[in-house]
């Protein structure tokens, strides 16, 4: 997971670096413009659309470590670009780079790690963890050293890791796909600590053959496959829809434009943290709940998780509105409501909406299909993501901040009622299991 706390640490840096870039003291010279700033931020999800979809078709040709290995290279090509130059061309391109290892970040790593681990530990093994590390890690340095300090600190992580995964094994389900039966037994007797001859293996083996052996005769255009089969449509729109939840919930831009958020929230109140310093709060929130997320994700549950973390982001988000609406209007409320509610919705985003959208859509799954589903969801979620940085700030500026967070609100309070009725308990299932609940959901609801 050292590739997304790279990625990680990427989108963190552009919350200290917007304060910075934008200011007289920027290291070009020539502050830059809100058009620039949201194009920089924008661009990254613009890149990751077609993206998730090359790193699906990587994963699947070269294999599930060579690609991810592609994602530290695009990290390393980021922060050289950066060091290169402070133009304003390079400061986008080095955002596209950072696009690519998004792709890998959201597509590659969930499947490699699913893919390793044992089904009774695979959803306290998210990634998500690594990816909110990194964004702390970012607006702590980001804070405390200077611009081209922290761009050759970013560079060095990508690059021990190029060097240090050279070692570390390909994934048994594609070695049993590429026909390898043999390898994928040692590495699978490697990942578990067990002797090659123990009979677990041979039973989890097994278990995989005949996962292959279902897909053999799934249709070489995957996508349609899907859509023809009752039952796959209906867990790929789950899998679109709590994808979706997630990237429409608010922590995106809130993550991408911390510092300005904060920098708004405390005009005239007093606080005594600067708009920085509160962002890592913010990030250290986020790794609380991605911690969290890690520890009870197999004892609660994904369901409750989903819900209870849906519901409670949604509330906070309809809160944070309505204290930047009553400051237009010059009503009274508390100066710290803004930093309870944002802290209280990206500890949701982090202990549930994110980690629970990918853990339940690589659970949803045969090995066939993964990759091309995490791609055509992480697409749309990117897109998404990309009209949310492309029009957040102009947005802002033209309505006010309180629009944004009441529909952010509004989409998280709906989630939770979707996920009551309709999303099924993943937790140590088979796909037998899930995809009889799933077909019980949709006899209820008629």
């Amino acid at each position: 997971n050292v590739p997304v706390f790279a990625y990680g640490a990427s989108i963190g840096w552009m919350s200290p670096m917007t304060l910075l870039l934008q200011s007289d003291k920027s290291p070009r010279g020539t502050p830059l413009t809100d058009l620039e700033v949201s194009t920089m931020a924008a661009v990254a999800y613009l890149v990751c659309i077609p993206g998730d979809f090359m790193m699906a078709l990587l994963g699947d040709w070269i294999g599930r470590k060579k690609t991810l290995m592609l994602i530290s290279a695009s990290c390393v090509a980021t922060w050289v670009t950066l060091l290169f130059s402070t133009e304003v061309w390079a400061l986008v391109l080095a955002r596209a780079f950072v696009g690519i290892a998004m792709a890998g970040a959201y597509v590659t790593c969930p499947i490699y790690t699913k893919e390793i681990s044992d089904d009774s530990i695979r959803g306290a093994l998210g990634f998500v963890v690594s990816h909110t590390t990194g964004n702390l890690f970012l607006y702590i340095i980001g804070d405390i050293l200077k611009y081209r300090t922290i761009l050759w600190i970013c560079l060095f992580i990508p690059t021990c890791h190029l060097v240090l995964f050279m070692m570390m094994p390909e994934t048994p389900s594609y070695l049993v796909k590429k026909g390898r039966t043999e390898e994928a037994v040692r590495v699978m007797a490697w990942l578990r600590c067990k002797k090659v001859t123990d009979s677990s293996l041979t039973t989890e083996l097994q278990s995989l053959q005949n996962e292959q052996k279902n897909d053999e005769g799934a249709n070489k255009f995957l996508l349609k496959a899907i859509f023809k089969d009752r039952t796959l449509s209906r867990a790929f729109r789950l899998a679109m829809v709590v994808t979706l939840a997630r990237e429409v919930c608010g922590a995106v831009p809130v993550m991408n434009f911390a510092g300005e958020i904060f920098a708004i929230a405390s005009k005239e109140n007093g606080l005594i943290f600067s708009p920085n310093q509160q962002a890592m709060m913010l990030g250290a929130v986020q790794v609380a709940g991605s911690a969290l997320a890690s520890i009870i994700v197999e004892r609660a549950g994904r369901k409750f998780i989903l819900f209870t973390t849906s519901l409670i982001s949604g509330i906070s988000m309809c809160v944070l509105a309505s204290w930047f609406l009553a400051k237009v209007y010059e009503l009274y409320l508390p100066n710290w409501l803004p930093i309870i509610t944002l802290c209280l919705c990206i500890f949701c985003d982090a202990s549930g909406l994110a980690p629970m959208s990918i853990v339940i859509t690589g659970e949803i799954f045969s090995f066939k299909y993964r990759g091309t589903v995490m791609a055509a969801t992480m697409a749309t979620a990117s897109l998404a993501d990309f009209i949310q940085l492309l029009i957040f700030k102009p947005l802002v500026n033209s309505i006010g901040i309180h629009a944004a967070f009441y529909f952010f609100g509004f989409f998280c309070i709906f989630m939770s009622i979707y996920v009551i009725f309709y999303v099924p308990e993943t937790k140590a299932r088979c796909l037998e299991e899930i995809y009889d609940d799933l077909n019980k959901n949709k006899r209820k609801t008629k």
